[in-house]
């Protein structure tokens, strides 16, 4: 089998300029246009809307490698490093703690070069216990390939099918050394330097475990480079996720293929991060209406509790609000939140929706949009 980076002049990649002139276009103008509605929000509002993506793409870029994370402690992490200071959960997950410094290190400080000790140190972040599920790991340290090559397989009926074979580990220290000549330092940063880094980065499988998450990390970092913005409101690995399958079949058929052209995998990066930014457009509505809200009734709504869940439910509620979950999330007696619920039902703020053991209730504002 031949990979790509056995090919005579590898990593001299070339793309079609022409073919994807209009694509890049269009992303460029996508970010210019989600970045200038944005400048007109306060810049609290900003950082909400910022910490909402964060939070989202540091828990997708997990999920995409089947890692779930505890996702009030990544809200929690990345709304106190936005100085939008919230409570700390009871139970702190090191693992979503990790994973989420991890991106906030890439995006926040983005102007800073990317070094192998930065890497390394990402790599700890991810892994704080040394551990990859039950299997030992190497941790911030390139892998040694003791129990063979790097290969990613996937298994199906009983059969494995390898689809890909990264270098061999004597050839690494080599390849990431070339691989942060060319990206380590900021400024002039391109969307096709955050395509060409994903899938290079990839390539190579520097590491025992999370290549995946680390190759999206330095991939928010180069998108933040080529906006020169620490503040992110839209999310890759949400688009990835969505067309995960479509992800990993033009990474396996750009490794395997024997040119450097990676034309084909820079029209997809470039669509997905298109599809990612559109996406963004929802996000900037609910910081909107958020804001709104609030304008409307910070001196009506005064109860922290009520507070709590009424913010809960603009970021992303899971499920339905009941008052069981209510009195759970608020730590309070269910004729606490019941009263609480009625009060925000007659100041009409929240109404009542379904019925039965279905009851739940939602604003008010949105249903009647929902509605309409």
């Amino acid at each position: 089998m031949f990979y790509i980076y056995q090919h005579e002049r590898w990593p001299e990649f070339t793309w079609d300029a022409n073919s994807l002139s209009g694509l890049f276009g269009q992303v460029s103008f996508a970010q210019g246009r989600l970045l200038g509605n944005m400048d007109q929000l306060g810049l609290r509002e900003r950082k909400e809307a910022s910490a909402l993506v964060l939070a989202q793409e540091t828990a997708e870029s997990s999920e995409i490698e089947g890692v779930s994370l505890n996702m009030e402690q990544i809200r929690s992490s990345v709304c106190n490093r936005l100085a939008l200071h919230v409570p700390a959960p009871k139970t702190e997950d090191a693992r979503a703690a990790g994973a989420t410094e991890v991106l906030l290190d890439a995006t926040q400080n983005f102007e800073k070069p990317l070094t192998k000790t930065r890497l390394f140190s990402w790599h700890s972040a991810l892994f704080p216990g040394g551990f990859s599920g039950i299997e030992k790991i190497r941790v911030g340290a390139f892998r040694q390939d003791n129990h063979g090559r790097m290969q990613v397989v996937s298994s199906r009926g009983g059969r494995e099918t390898v689809h890909f074979e990264a270098p061999p580990a004597e050839a690494v220290p080599e390849e990431m050394t070339r691989f942060l000549s060319r990206f380590a330092k900021p400024g002039g940063n391109t969307l096709a330097d955050a395509a060409i880094a994903h899938m290079y980065f990839l390539t190579i499988h520097p590491f025992e475990d999370g290549n995946g998450r680390l190759a999206r990390a330095v991939t928010e970092m180069m998108l933040a480079r080529s906006e020169n913005s620490s503040l992110r409101f839209y999310s890759m690995s949400s688009a990835i996720q969505k067309n995960k399958r479509s992800y990993y079949d033009i990474l396996e058929k750009t490794q395997a293929q024997n040119s450097l052209d990676i034309t084909p995998w820079t029209e997809w990066f470039l669509k997905t991060l298109l599809s990612a930014i559109n996406d963004a457009e929802a996000t900037m509505r609910n910081v909107l209406a958020k804001a709104e809200f609030w304008r409307d009734n910070n001196a009506r709504v005064t109860d922290p509790a009520q507070r709590k869940i009424l913010n809960r439910l603009f970021d992303g509620f899971e499920g339905n609000l009941t008052s069981s979950k209510w009195a759970k999330i608020c730590k309070c007696s269910q004729d606490t939140a019941t009263r609480a619920i009625r009060d925000l039902i007659e100041k009409k703020i929240l109404q009542q929706a379904g019925g039965g053991r279905s009851t739940h209730y939602v604003l008010r504002e949105r249903q009647a949009k929902h509605n309409s």
